[in-house]
């Protein structure tokens, strides 16, 4: 009688990175015999990778480890990841935690205890994405007054350039056509280089960039962030040279207020910041998209920074903003700064800056219909309110909606901009395939 194969049930919390590491967990686990359990149906082993950066984020883990206790009764759950690091008695209190990895490069030991003999040295899938994400490089040696990770991903650790590449070449033969560049903070990419073997150089960022470049097929390669301070003319360079880079770059901002970066303990200041998106903009002839990251409310934050902010966004013509309410985080030094804002200024805060976020992004996904330039879109998923409609991403990152079926996702959609909302653009295809030519058109997007 053929051995039932173990079953397990992985759980991410978090960032890119976080979503990377799971998958490659879960590609060992099913390279030794291992299948993830259905729905309902209870789990042999389950795999948690914790998220800390807000205490949100550890509230949110402790609360799936034990649901996942509730849901598999007898279950052993192995719980990865920077909240295990941060707090791992806590952790290890939980119900059914008998393993917490509190450093990355024990998981392969950790694991080989519940049979896992090699762990993969890259993914090959990436499981309920259209898009792969690529782990690049790992740790944080920046001193960001409000930022818990350099203490939970401490250190620089880059993979070796030649690994990426063959990552990245599998993943693209697997059928992925968007790749996403990722990491702790990718722009340190290679500035370690005790990853070296002989006869090899330190590469940076640009290096891999023109690396994966010369990887042939119908595919691209977004960047999932950068420092304003690393990007130098050999990285903007690189990026108006690379035919498969998207257009589109993700500095964070954090404050628009000097007085405010320097509090944060940021390496830069809003001049130099502007500066840098305008030499990418010069080089690569062609209006690319900015987006960012902005805290609101850290402390001290007055009236006036917050007004500094709003302009500094104007003039960066972002497209995209994350806005983020300042969180107090134990452990940082910014949490016991003076000044802590009142939350009922911070949520009128995030309130008028996500105004102005949908008011940029406006501005520049009008900005595409004007030009009639082509869109690359990768549908992903259908529309709730529109039947017979996908939507997905373009090369600029913008949300589009465009005619089409589920045989199209995963794939390249060819299509011109012809109206715009302020939550995406609605496109026609460039060429319609048999599965979507008797599809109808609705009518034109509203602008709210």
């Amino acid at each position: 009688m053929p051995v039932p194969q173990r079953t397990c049930r992985l759980i991410t919390l978090g960032c890119k990175v976080n979503q990377y590491e799971t998958q490659l967990v879960r590609e060992a686990l099913r390279e030794n015999g291992f299948r993830e359990a259905a729905d309902k149906e209870s789990a042999d082993l389950c795999v948690v990778n914790t998220c800390t950066v807000t205490n949100n984020g550890d509230s949110k883990s402790r609360q799936a480890i034990r649901q996942l206790a509730r849901n598999n009764p007898g279950t052993k759950t192995i719980v990865m990841g920077c909240y295990a690091t941060r707090d791992p008695q806590t952790v290890s209190e939980l119900p059914n935690v008998i393993e917490v990895v509190t450093d990355k490069r024990e998981l392969s030991d950790v694991l080989g205890r519940f049979g896992v003999v090699d762990m993969p040295a890259g993914i090959s899938e990436f499981e309920g994405h259209h898009r792969a994400f690529v782990k690049i490089q790992d740790g944080c040696i920046l001193k960001c007054s409000y930022c818990i990770i350099p203490s939970v991903r401490p250190g620089l650790r880059s993979r070796r350039p030649v690994d990426i590449e063959e990552e990245v070449r599998r993943l693209v033969d697997n059928g992925y056509r968007e790749i996403v560049i990722s990491g702790v903070h990718v722009g340190h990419f290679g500035i370690d280089t005790n990853n070296l073997t002989p006869g090899d150089r330190p590469e940076r960022l640009w290096d891999l960039f023109r690396r994966l470049d010369r990887i042939p097929g119908d595919w691209r390669m977004r960047l999932s962030s950068i420092e304003t301070v690393e990007v130098n003319d050999d990285f903007i360079k690189a990026a108006g040279d690379c035919e498969h880079l998207c257009p589109q770059f993700h500095p964070a901002l954090q404050s628009g207020a000097d007085t405010v970066l320097q509090r944060m303990g940021r390496r830069y200041r809003v001049g130099r910041f502007l500066d840098q998106l305008e030499q990418i903009r010069e080089r690569l002839g062609h209006d690319p998209a900015f987006t960012t990251d902005v805290i609101v409310g850290f402390p001290g934050e007055t009236d006036a920074e917050f007004e500094e902010t709003l302009e500094t966004c104007r003039r960066a013509r972002f497209m995209k903003i994350h806005v983020f309410p300042y969180s107090r985080r134990d452990g940082t030094p910014a949490a016991n700064f003076s000044g802590q804002v009142p939350s009922r200024i911070i949520k009128a805060r995030v309130r008028a800056l996500s105004v102005l976020e949908r008011d940029l992004a406006l501005d520049f996904y009008r900005s595409r219909v004007k030009s009639g330039a082509e869109q690359i879109v990768l549908a992903e998923r259908t529309c709730e309110d529109r039947s017979g409609w996908v939507k997905g991403t373009d090369q600029w990152y913008i949300p589009t909606e465009v005619r089409g079926t589920a045989a199209d996702f995963g794939t390249f959609v060819s299509c011109v901009a012809e109206d715009a909302s302020r939550e995406r653009v609605q496109a026609s295809r460039v060429m319609v395939p048999e599965h979507v030519a008797s599809l109808t058109t609705p009518a034109r997007l509203e602008v709210s």
